[in-house]
């Protein structure tokens, strides 16, 4: 039986164009060249250009306000709502004209030299008697990991040997051919932890300093003191435990404070010493946002050019539709009504676009605005200690924006300032109330912290109680776990890791 039920829902819809907004806002300046490279190559109608006038169109479906357009624009619409009813399969249904496969696009990485292509070259230095040891040895390369260790024990190379290319290998195989691919470049390269890969490069140093006959006999005591630790000593090393290293080696501390700048010298991870030159995917470049410049005093914003491209709607496929009008009277064919419909829906792709990237222009200067107001004495000298306390809803109320939207502005984003390029997520903080019960920004507590730390003495550092009292006398009120929070934020290690002769 069929029945009538009256219900109320409240929902709330994005329209497309407040969805590509949401997307654009996040994305940094960087990544918004290539977001136009892609909008620009998959939608024909838009175009880079310098004429204004195209930033001026509106979210509606007028190209302009004239009476005429008015006209040409209902009768379209009826003319493709009839062709709607005739082909329901048509594209005019999709939304936006984007497809999933549309929105999930990668950018093409050029073919360049690996650490593992450096490795594989390497090769050739090794006197392996047959194939199966050179497929022995590529598997134990392909193995190694991007930091340069083998974490992959013998028995797991062996099953991979054996499944996919049916070869049989004993460990003393493995090993042997992993003993020879360890004297590779980098240092340090196929060690199975840290302790080896520390001894990889301490070795091959006296082995090399041996044959050019660099070291003297005080330089040479001092390597073979640095192995000795390593080798026998790691634990006690490794935890800072000097004083037992002392009497455990009979030796003074002179001796052991260079033994261990020996070590220091040495790189933990072999795999980040090979770059591969110009190009490299993995070198990263900061592209600031925003620009904050002091002109004697008054701070002045400027967003990122490339934050503001010149786009417009292509003239042509304008034309196209002003063509249409001319011919309305026309009973155009089936094929003629999809190129219609194409035009159509180009050109609101387009308009939404340029729509979406001058709304992301307008919200990313008001946030990052009152963020420069709010923090205008930083701005000014550069002093951390000078950071108000400022979460996102600080700055909702005074833009009228959405948190959300403020928390997309901030994400991901910097400012260009002359004391260096900051990201914006660093101004928000929470606050802290000192003695006298004024407000302060953690930031600045933190930045109080570390100048304790920096002035420790490092032969006795500070505990976290000790760092708690020092915050204390200065007018902080700060618990100890608070400290150590604080502490680990900053990257600083506890008081015994900070031991130094």
């Amino acid at each position: 039986m069929l029945k009538q039920r009256l219900s109320q829902k409240m929902l709330q819809k994005l329209s497309p164009q407040q969805i590509q907004l949401m997307k654009l806002l996040q994305i940094p300046t960087a990544t918004l060249e290539q977001r136009i490279k892609e909008e620009l190559e998959a939608n024909p109608a838009l175009e880079e250009g310098s004429d204004r006038d195209e930033m001026e169109l509106s979210n509606s479906d007028d190209f302009s306000e004239s009476d005429d357009y008015q006209e040409e624009k209902y009768e379209l619409d009826d003319y493709l709502n009839e062709y709607i009813e005739d082909d329901p399969t048509s594209y005019k249904l999709r939304a936006n004209n984007y497809s999933s496969e549309e929105e999930e696009k990668t950018i093409p990485i050029a073919v360049e030299s690996t650490f593992h292509d450096h490795l594989e070259r390497q090769l050739g230095l090794l006197e392996l008697q047959d194939e199966r040891k050179e497929a022995i040895a590529h598997q134990v390369i392909g193995s190694i990991d991007e930091d340069g260790y083998l974490r992959r024990d013998p028995l797991s190379i062996m099953d991979d040997l054996m499944f996919s290319q049916n070869i049989f290998a004993t460990e003393e195989e493995i090993l042997g051919i992993l003993k020879k691919i360890q004297s590779f470049d980098p240092p340090g390269t196929g060690a199975r932890d840290l302790q080896e890969c520390l001894l990889i490069q301490l070795r091959q140093k006296a082995e090399l300093d041996d044959e050019e006959d660099f070291l003297d006999f005080e330089e040479r005591a001092r390597l073979d003191l640095a192995i000795k630790l390593i080798k026998n000593y790691f634990d006690e090393f490794t935890k800072k435990h000097y004083q037992k290293l002392v009497n455990k080696l009979d030796i003074t501390e002179k001796q052991l404070k260079a033994a261990i700048e020996e070590v220091v010298k040495l790189n933990p991870k072999p795999a980040s010493g090979y770059t591969s030159g110009i190009g490299s995917r993995d070198a990263q470049y900061v592209v600031p946002d925003f620009i904050v410049t002091n002109r004697d005093g008054e701070l002045e914003l400027n967003l990122n050019a490339r934050n503001a491209p010149d786009l417009k709607v292509n003239d042509q496929y304008q034309d196209m539709l002003r063509t249409y009008k001319n011919n309305k009277g026309k009973r155009a064919e089936k094929k003629d009504r999809e190129a219609v419909m194409f035009i159509k829906q180009k050109i609101d792709s387009a308009k939404w676009f340029i729509d979406a990237i001058r709304q992301r222009q307008d919200t990313m200067y008001r946030t990052m605005y009152a963020i420069m107001q709010y923090q205008y004495d930083y701005f000014l000298t550069g002093d951390a200690k000078h950071l108000k306390p400022m979460i996102l809803k600080d700055i909702a109320e005074i833009t009228g924006l959405d948190i959300s939207t403020v928390s997309r502005v901030a994400n991901s984003k910097f400012v260009q300032t002359e004391f260096g390029t900051k990201r914006l997520k660093e101004f928000f903080s929470e606050s802290l109330s000192t003695d006298e019960g004024e407000e302060v920004s953690t930031l600045e507590v933190k930045k109080i912290l570390e100048e304790i730390i920096s002035q420790e003495n490092k032969r006795k550092p500070l505990s976290d109680q000790k760092l708690q009292k020092a915050l204390q006398e200065k007018g902080y009120q700060i618990a100890r776990r608070t400290v150590a929070k604080y502490r680990e934020q900053l990257n600083i290690p506890v008081a015994r890791l900070r031991k130094e002769l």
